[in-house]
């Protein structure tokens, strides 16, 4: 009822809805006047419409109505095969229980049905079961003659039948164990053969490299053998799924066992390339690496382009073997590694791991492209190995360079007390032979260092100049010794003056072998600024060449000691040629010190100007002579000029080439002549005046023993002179370099002067 009424309310919104419908198209179509005279055209369109959807309601309704009716008839006649199937199942579970007695009663059948199907299989075997003596035979025989695949199919005919009988009494009666033990025990020869044609089989693989080049056909003839045998063990194993039954010995896993084989034959082949120890030959490592890279290299070439042919594409043997022979030479590395190895085979053990493996004398080699890409190949070493290797190679160099060093300059050393000149290079200048042996030593390191990586290189390079600033700063104190020894026995060593000489060129010489160095071996900015930051080796170099030089030049100064004590004495006076023999002897030994490199040369020429000068200064100062009259002090300070221009004439010819300004210690000599021969005392005062203006380092004793020199200046004067000079102190030019400050006047006070 209830269903009724909502369907009764449906239909009703349904009709509702509809007319609602009609209603609007109909206001849509009737919104003009005009449109009235088309009401009767509008009423048959949708008449038409109306019949033409009645009729596909009805063909629908018709359709469904159809279908049901089928299956209402399918149901029905499933009803009935359902009714008549039960009635059949029951009829044969009826019989079923009448049958029990009978089928216990048949078990006597049953027991002949299986003796017989066995004896039928007996019966089929027979020939090949009494033939199994024979056929053992002649698969022997085949073994030792080397027929493999011949050997290998008789051996297959004998596992077929073997497998087929104990299949058969596995699934007949699988508890019976003596029965299938009887049967494994008549074919007990079998498994010898199988491992006897294995034997044979691993011996050709392990001689596969050679085998390939001179009987391809015997390696195929393995594979071939191989590949038979993971057939067999892929159906027995699929056979297993079914049967559950396994004959003994399978599977084989013949393919594995050959990757086995091949591994350790490479395994061997690299362990075996080493002929020699370090006792017996120092160059042991470097041999033993060469002969691995062209074993390996011509191993890997014969297995990309003949052994590759003989195995199946699947096999992938080149690819198999690359992994088998870089992971054998990863262990020998490793092991290589883990010895005591000194520098020299810890280099050559890191450039053949680091460079020469990937290179084209080996991997990168072109007849193993593409195959082979070194990109992809793993590090033969560890980083961590590496680096400690790294690390036990610089230590060891450290102590070695050290060593070096020290051999070098005891070596140096002996040099400087030969009774012969040293060398000269091909300027003429003196030199040893310790910065060549200092820089190749280094070079050589060098040049090892960047065989292995730029990083080792840049760290050789800071040690070598590390060990260098040490080694420089060693080097200045022997010069010292050796500078010392000599002034205690000037006579020894008899070429004393020529060696110092050479020991200042080699300052030079390490300088311009240092900046060669970085220039060399330091391409970009940072390794420049890591260098840099080491110690500078400049100013150790420019102390030792100082001290060489002042050393050189205190040996002039103590042969014109004598001479030097004659200037400005009453010997002197009348006529003494002492500046003569001063200029003579300072000529003769520039000329030894043109054997100097220029740098040093300049210098030193520039500081025997200035020190003559002031020796001349102080001989004036030291009141050896008082003039009595006019005509001695212009006679005098004539002279002084005189002997001025003579040291003038000098220093110009020793520093021609320097471009150098000679003139200027000299023309204070001539300053000084000139308040000398000054006749009016009382333009005494505006002459010293001028001197002082001129050189402001002047002291009053400076002053006061010059005035006593001239030995006119009356009391007053000489005190007002000073008092006027204290009262405005000049003020010396920035360029202005002092020359009086270390002249000392002797003891002799400025009061004892005046009077």
């Amino acid at each position: 009822m209830c269903k009724d009424s909502a369907y009764f309310l449906t239909m009703k919104e349904t009709d509702l809805e509809a007319v609602a419908t009609a209603v609007q198209r109909v206001a849509g179509m009737l919104q003009r006047p005009d449109q009235l005279d088309k009401v009767e055209q509008y009423r048959r369109r949708e008449a038409r419409k109306k019949a033409s959807v009645e009729a596909r309601l009805k063909a629908a309704i018709q359709s469904q109505l159809d279908g049901v009716r089928t299956g209402l008839s399918q149901l029905h006649n499933a009803l009935n095969d359902v009714k008549d199937i039960q009635q059949s199942l029951a009829d044969v579970s009826k019989d079923w229980r009448q049958s029990i007695n009978t089928i216990e009663s048949l078990k006597d059948v049953k027991d002949a049905v299986v003796q017989h199907s066995q004896l039928a299989a007996a019966v089929e075997n027979l020939k090949n079961i009494f033939s199994v003596p024979e056929i053992v035979r002649e698969t022997q025989d085949l073994i030792e003659q080397g027929a493999l695949l011949q050997a290998h199919r008789k051996l297959m005919d004998l596992e077929c039948s073997r497998d087929g009988l104990m299949c058969e009494q596995y699934r007949m009666d699988s508890g019976n164990k003596r029965d299938m033990t009887l049967i494994h025990g008549y074919f007990g020869s079998t498994q010898g053969l199988s491992d006897e044609l294995a034997k044979q089989l691993w011996m050709v693989l392990q001689r596969s490299l050679v085998t390939v080049r001179r009987d391809p056909t015997l390696l195929v003839s393995v594979v071939r053998i191989i590949e038979r045998e993971e057939k067999i063990d892929r159906r027995i194993l699929d056979r297993k799924k079914q049967t559950g039954f396994v004959p003994p010995g399978r599977p084989k896993n013949w393919k594995e066992k050959m990757f086995a084989i091949l591994d350790r034959t490479v395994t061997t082949r690299i362990e075996g390339t080493q002929a020699d120890t370090r006792e017996s030959d120092k160059m042991w490592l470097v041999r033993h690496l060469e002969i691995i890279r062209k074993y390996v290299l011509d191993d890997l070439i014969v297995a990309k382009n003949l052994m590759a042919q003989c195995f199946p594409p699947h096999y992938e043997i080149f690819k198999n073997l690359l992994s088998m022979y870089h992971q054998a030479l990863s262990t020998r590395m490793q092991d290589l590694a883990s010895e005591d190895l000194e520098a020299n085979e810890i280099v050559s053990l890191l450039t053949w791991v680091l460079n020469t493996y990937t290179s084209t004398e080996m991997m990168g080699n072109v007849e193993l492209a593409p195959e082979v890409d070194v990109s992809a190949l793993e590090p033969l070493l560890s980083p961590n190995v590496v680096s400690e290797l790294l690390d036990t190679y610089m230590s060891t160099l450290t102590s070695n360079i050290i060593a070096w060093l020290r051999k070098a300059l005891e070596t140096d050393k002996k040099d400087w007390s030969k009774e012969t000149e040293p060398e000269a290079d091909q300027d003429g200048y003196y030199q040893t032979t310790l910065p060549a042996i200092v820089f190749q030593m280094f070079e050589q390191n060098l040049q090892v260092a960047a065989q292995i990586s730029e990083d080792l290189k840049t760290k050789v390079l800071v040690l070598c100049l590390q060990q260098m600033n040490s080694f420089l700063s060693r080097y200045k104190d022997e010069a010292q010794l050796y500078k010392e020894e000599h002034l205690r026995n000037r006579q020894h060593p008899h070429c004393y003056v020529q060696y110092m000489i050479a020991i200042i060129n080699n300052c030079q010489t390490f300088k311009e072998s240092i900046i060669s160095l970085k220039r060399k071996y330091l391409k970009t900015e940072a390794e420049e600024g890591l260098c840099l930051s080491q110690p500078s080796m400049d100013g150790i170099l420019d102390a030792i060449a100082k001290e060489g030089c002042s050393s050189l030049l205190e040996e002039v100064f103590l042969d014109l000691e004598q001479h030097l004590n004659e200037l400005m004495t009453k010997k002197w006076l009348l006529g003494s040629n002492a500046v003569d023999i001063i200029c003579v002897t300072v000529e003769d030994y520039f000329n030894d010190f043109a054997k100097i490199k220029k740098p040093y040369k300049k210098r030193m020429t520039a500081e025997a100007h200035r020190r003559v000068v002031v020796e001349y200064l102080r001989a004036v100062m030291q009141k050896r002579i008082s003039f009595r009259s006019a005509e001695e002090r212009k006679e005098g300070a004539e002279k002084m000029v005189r002997e001025a221009e003579q040291l003038r004439f000098l220093f110009r010819k020793l520093a021609s080439g320097f471009g150098e300004d000679a003139d200027g210690h000299c023309d204070t000599i001539v300053a000084v002549a000139e308040v000398i021969k000054l006749t009016d005392p009382s333009l005494l005062y505006l002459e010293v005046s001028t001197l002082v203006s001129k050189y402001p380092d002047i002291r009053d004793d400076h002053i006061g023993a010059l005035l006593a020199l001239r030995g006119d200046a009356s009391r007053d004067m000489k005190q007002t002179i000073m008092e006027t000079l204290e009262q405005g102190p000049m003020q010396a030019s920035p360029n202005y370099v002092p020359i009086f400050k270390e002249i000392v006047v002797p003891s002799l006070n400025v009061a004892k002067l005046l009077k």
